[in-house]
């Protein structure tokens, strides 16, 4: 075939005859010589069927059998072909064909294993490094390939050392037989035989040298084989396991480096960027892409070939990041998508190489890298693999903070539109990613970000975390931070705070996030407490600028209700088994929600917290958790709570004596019990504890047994007498102790024969006696109220305190409210107390209205405690029983026959009080007291 197709071409390029004749004789003499070394069928047959050596005379354990026909192939003579330079190409192909032929027939390939496995080594290596042919090159490679890959191992050792040691000695120069060998080199290299192949090489520093001068050269061809070959040998020396940690390149750095980035930057060969990246990834994988600075170039000069800071075009002085920078550009907006997806790998790890180092990071932002990275997502239609790596590169790019800034406003017209992506696919590895960059653009460039972007990206994180609390989609911890983070930020953002109003989308995402952690089973601490955050963010966003805004009330209710509902049960069914920090952060919650006390929703919510027994639970957490964060936390929302629920900045005593106050609620009581000039703060923690017990009792709350408080109580009032007596005790405090007092030995009466001390009882009633107890400055206790109506000793005292009452209820039209309107002095108050036969109540009443009737000039207060006690009958009909069997019938009838002169004011109060008794009075107790019938004639 070979002879008939050179004989065609012959015919072709000569015309004369002569020509024909002389190349014609050539051809028969080299199809003579062909014949030596290959034996046909009608040639390989003797007597025996099997001919025992070559035409050549050679041994006959080298001529191989081919095939059962009888066909053979002598060693020598192909050897002896190939390896001599001057053989026709022609020959040297078609025997090469052959042999490749022969190799797929399995006894030949055996016998050649078996017996001669390493004869073809020495020719099959001169030929390649003799040939300049390509095609010829390509044979030999497929051969040495199709060797290398048989049983025996130790051909494609021996192939690779012996290549390697030829290009080592640069005798070749660099010629096409040496590009053949270094491409065959990396075709053996590339063998998954072994990890251990470059292990093969005897002298890899003298190798590698010959190679990095091969990348000096300008062809693109010899610079790819020498980058594959590197990258191969490099990449099985990291991963042998029989390395010894050294690493082949160090020696050539940085002069390999600023070879590499000059090969990548001016090459347009994409199979040559392909193999520079990926060298260089690997060398960034092993922190090796660094600086000159980094590297002892003291013996760099030894090497040869450039200067490690000057490159072909004699650029001298260029950092190597500068260079790298302007090197990968070109790549990143390859058409190639495996060249564009290598360049993000190689700039991912580089980055997070040199993430401890500022300048390199700056530098590539300086050079514009973001903005292409931006490009790339754009031009991506924002899908994978350009999505995930872009937004990976960009993320280690931003913590170049101040220079990233200006690029991240850029691009966040990209990002939004990626994270709607990424969003879609569950668990996606760059949301978070995606999140921090856009929670970084709107937290650090307030304004940047329009009200249209504004709107879709709260659709998106609204969608995300519906999708989270319903179960449909799930999202690691991380991610769910920075969307709570995203919606703080949001709020704080003054574009939100301006047309824009959030109130509904923020109810919706804080609804769906306190959803979310609290269905999942296993409840991470800091989602939780990011949680947390974004609802008090978003309750004191609702407090904000137009706070009566039919939104933000919505905002405040849908918050409260989500405390009440969701988040105090939480707490107080779960704190046994709760972390410290999540129990803080819920406090913390609390705590924030009633700082704004004059909101009518706080105070509600106040009332919620007390509702559950608020003070013994506090006490609770207390025994649970013992760190001063949790003390700090209790007293302090305690005082926010005396704050909302008795008003005037009532928890102050509470918060001066935080610090000192002990966690239980014996040692309180253990306070009260010392004298004040023992320690400068025991008198703030006195009132504090004094401040407690006064207002739990108002909620029917024991923090500790009856008889316990009231001992120490009573000690305080002993040890206190002087201060007492001195006057050096405000009102309010005194007015909240004998109400306390009163507490609890009404309780003690009603329950149990109390043991008490007279002496503390006395200085009670000299304290209410001397006008230093106020009904109407403090709320008290009906059971506080009802024991002190039971003391005859301070009956003047309560006339007095009812008078003012009577005073301020006509003044006011309505009942007196004390922080809110539990357990406070009102008319429903007093009329429940004077219908009942066991206090003095409504002696007190006619008594007081008798003794005014005879004093001159009393007449505004006589009407003031005529409208009250006309209100009371109206309001609780029992109440004129007792008004009238103690007299109050006698007290008018006196009154109106004995006055000359009644004001139109004073008639009507009269006429009002008597219509009102007799209305709602029993037919007789009017037959028992003749009085009323008197009243009736006169009036």
């Amino acid at each position: 075939i070979h002879t008939r197709s050179l004989s065609l071409t012959v015919s072709v390029e000569f015309k004369n005859s002569l020509a024909r004749k002389a190349i014609l004789w050539r051809v028969l003499s080299l199809e003579k010589k062909r014949r030596m070394y290959w034996r046909g069928d009608s040639e390989s047959q003797d007597d025996g069927g099997f001919s025992i050596s070559c035409s050549q005379g050679h041994r006959s354990s080298l001529n191989l059998q081919t095939h059962d026909e009888g066909g053979s192939l002598c060693l020598v003579c192909f050897s002896n072909l190939v390896s001599n330079p001057l053989s026709p190409t022609v020959h040297v192909s078609y025997a090469l064909s052959q042999l490749s032929r022969s190799l797929s027939i399995p006894h030949f390939l055996q016998s050649l294993l078996t017996f001669h496995p390493h004869f073809l080594l020495s020719p099959l290596l001169a030929a390649l490094s003799s040939f300049h042919d390509q095609p010829i090159a390509a044979q030999l490679t497929h051969l040495i390939l199709s060797l290398s890959s048989s049983a025996d191992p130790s051909l494609c050792s021996q192939f690779i050392a012996r290549i390697s040691d030829r290009i080592a000695s640069a005798a070749l120069g660099w010629t096409s037989p040496q590009l053949h060998m270094i491409h065959c080199l990396g075709a053996l290299l590339n063998c998954e035989k072994d990890d251990n192949l470059h292990a093969h090489i005897k002298d890899m520093y003298s190798f590698i040298s010959v190679l990095v001068t091969g990348l000096q050269l300008p062809s693109e061809e010899i610079r790819g084989e020498v980058l594959f070959v590197l990258y191969k040998l490099y990449v099985l020396q990291s991963t042998s396991a029989g390395g010894d940690g050294s690493d082949m390149l160090i020696p050539f750095c940085p002069q390999i480096l600023y070879l590499l980035v000059d090969v990548l930057m001016k090459t347009q060969n994409d199979d040559v960027r392909l193999n520079c990246i990926a060298l260089l990834t690997m060398l960034a994988r092993r922190h090796l892409l660094r600086e000159e600075c980094a590297y002892d170039t003291s013996n760099m000069s030894s090497n040869g070939g450039v200067n490690s800071k000057e490159t072909e075009d004699g650029t001298k002085g260029t950092s190597l990041v500068n260079l790298f920078a302007e090197a990968i550009k070109g790549p990143l907006l390859s058409s190639d998508s495996q060249v564009q997806i290598g360049t993000l790998d190689l700039l991912f790890h580089y980055l997070s190489s040199v993430r401890n180092s500022d300048y390199q990071i700056r530098v590539l932002v300086e050079e514009n890298i973001a903005d292409y990275l931006f490009e790339i997502l754009r031009l991506s239609e924002y899908k994978d693999p350009a999505v995930k790596m872009c937004l990976q590169v960009l993320g280690l790019l931003s913590t170049a903070e101040e220079t990233f800034k200006l690029r991240l406003v850029v691009g966040i017209s990209t990002l939004i539109p990626a994270l709607r992506y990424v969003a879609e696919v569950p668990f996606h590895p760059v949301q978070c990613e995606t999140l921090k960059l856009i929670y970084e653009c709107i937290s650090e460039c307030p304004g940047s970000v329009s009200t249209s972007q504004l709107e879709e990206l709260i659709l998106v994180l609204i969608r995300m975390l519906r999708k989270h609390s319903d179960g449909e989609m799930g999202m690691i911890p991380e991610t769910f931070i920075m969307v709570c983070s995203i919606f703080v930020a949001l709020i704080r953002s003054p574009s939100c705070n301006g047309a824009l109003d959030l109130s509904k989308s923020i109810e919706e995402a804080t609804n769906h996030a306190i959803l979310a952690c609290l269905s999942v089973s296993e409840r991470n601490i800091n989602q939780i407490l990011q949680c947390l955050y974004l609802l008090k963010e978003a309750y004191a966003y609702s407090h904000d600028g137009n706070s009566i805004n039919s939104s933000k009330l919505e905002l405040r209710s849908g918050i409260l209700d989500i405390c009440r509902t969701h988040l105090l049960p939480w707490l107080v069914v779960g704190i046994n088994e709760m972390e410290e920090d999540i129990a803080l952060g819920l406090l913390e919650t609390f705590h924030s929600i009633l700082l704004l006390h004059s909101s009518i929703n706080s105070m509600e919510f106040a009332e919620t917290l007390i509702s559950i027994g608020w003070f013994s639970f506090s006490f609770e957490c207390l025994g649970l958790f013992t760190g001063d964060r949790m003390k700090n936390r209790i007293y302090l929302l305690l005082s926010s709570l005396m704050d909302s629920l008795l008003g005037n900045d009532s928890g102050q005593p509470i918060r001066e004596a935080a610090l000192h106050l002990p966690r239980d609620p014996i040692d309180l009581l253990f306070l009260l019990g010392q004298r004040s000039t023992n320690s400068l703060d025991l008198p703030s923690c006195q009132s504090a504890v004094l401040l407690i017990m006064y207002t739990s009792s108002l909620y029917d709350e024991r923090l500790a047994d009856e008889k316990l408080i009231l001992a120490s109580l009573e000690q305080y009032i002993l040890l206190n007498r002087g201060n007492f007596h001195n006057r050096t005790t405000d009102n309010l405090t005194v007015t909240r102790l004998v109400n306390l007092y009163s507490s609890l030995r009404g309780l003690g009466s009603m329950n149990y024969q109390i043991h008490y001390s007279r002496d503390a009882e006395e200085i009670i009633f000299q304290l209410i006696n001397n006008d230093e107890w106020d009904l109407l400055s403090a709320r008290i206790h009906t059971v506080s109220l009802k024991w002190l109506f039971q003391q005859e000793n301070i009956i003047n005292s309560l006339s007095h305190q009812i008078l003012k009452f009577c005073r301020s209820y006509n003044l006011e039209e309505a009942d007196i409210i004390i922080g809110n309107n539990y357990q406070t002095v009102n008319v429903q108050t007093l009329s429940e107390l004077v219908s009942t036969e066991d206090n003095y109540g409504a002696r007190l009443f006619v008594c007081l209205l008798a003794q005014l009737l005879e004093e001159e000039g009393r007449e505004y207060d006589i009407i003031c405690v005529l409208n009250v006690m006309a209100t009371m009958v109206l309001v609780c009909p029992a109440a004129c029983e007792q008004l009238s069997l103690h007299g109050i019938a006698t007290t008018i009838r006196t009154w109106c026959y004995l006055s000359n002169s009644l004001s139109t004011t004073t008639y009507m109060s009269i006429l009002i009080l008597v219509f009102n008794t007799l209305s709602s009075v029993h037919p007789e107790t009017l037959s028992v007291d003749q009085s009323w019938v008197a009243i009736t004639m006169k009036v």
